[in-house]
């Protein structure tokens, strides 16, 4: 038995995300790299990774059907934490290089190419954290690690009361980009948490202390 909330990798054959179980494990997460359909329906948290191009990873996740998985734990009010370009495919649509991907709609809104004049955005980078952020509580200045060159530029999510604002989280690259979203029980980081040191470490704790309080 373990008292640590228990958090699934999505395994859908999305490169290495070894890291990312490793990181979750050392943030206090009972972590499991899994694509057993119960184990990620019953999970206090489920993380989506993404390397790569938009277009492969959708078309990974729903060869794997991994975009219901997704879709059912968001529906039951589920925590999922996105990733990278796990982070990208929660919008609309996704545009790389002339390629135009449906992505899977949760948030509304494109992917573009970031307009800086040396791609990839990669190292680490400071960002402004939305007010009363609960993933960059004690990081708000800290530096993350980041490796992309595409990003959602624009946030076009309407939300009315009584539901919450999100929380939207913003770095710079040439121009500004959503770093993290905070909308209810849907989390993302446009950056690698699993790169980036104690700082990321601290940010997943954030995101697994509030699994079970989110889940009761």
């Amino acid at each position: 038995m373990t008292d640590r909330p228990v958090v699934a990798v999505l395994d859908y054959g999305s490169g290495n995300v070894h890291s990312a179980v490793k990181a979750l494990a050392a943030a206090g997460a009972d972590a499991r790299l899994t694509s057993d359909r119960g184990l990620i329906r019953d999970a206090d948290g489920l993380v989506v990774p993404g390397v790569g191009a938009f277009r492969a990873v959708m078309e990974a996740l729903r060869e794997s059907r991994g975009d219901e998985v997704i879709e059912r734990r968001l529906a039951g009010g589920r925590p999922v934490l996105g990733i990278c370009v796990g982070m990208q495919v929660l919008f609309g649509r996704g545009v790389e290089r002339g390629v135009d991907t449906e992505g899977l709609g949760e948030w509304p809104g494109v992917v573009t190419e970031l307009d800086a004049p040396v791609l990839p955005h990669m190292g680490w980078n400071t960002v402004e954290a939305g007010e009363g952020s609960r993933l960059f509580a004690g990081i708000e200045s800290e530096r993350f690690y980041f490796v992309h060159s595409f990003a959602a530029q624009q946030w076009h999510l309407e939300v009315m009361p009584p539901f919450p604002a999100p929380t939207l989280t913003w770095c710079a690259y040439g121009t500004p980009f959503l770093a993290a979203v905070e909308n209810g029980p849907l989390s993302a980081t446009q950056f690698h948490p699993e790169k980036s040191g104690e700082a990321g470490i601290k940010l997943l704790s954030n995101w697994i202390g509030g699994l079970r309080r989110d889940t009761l």
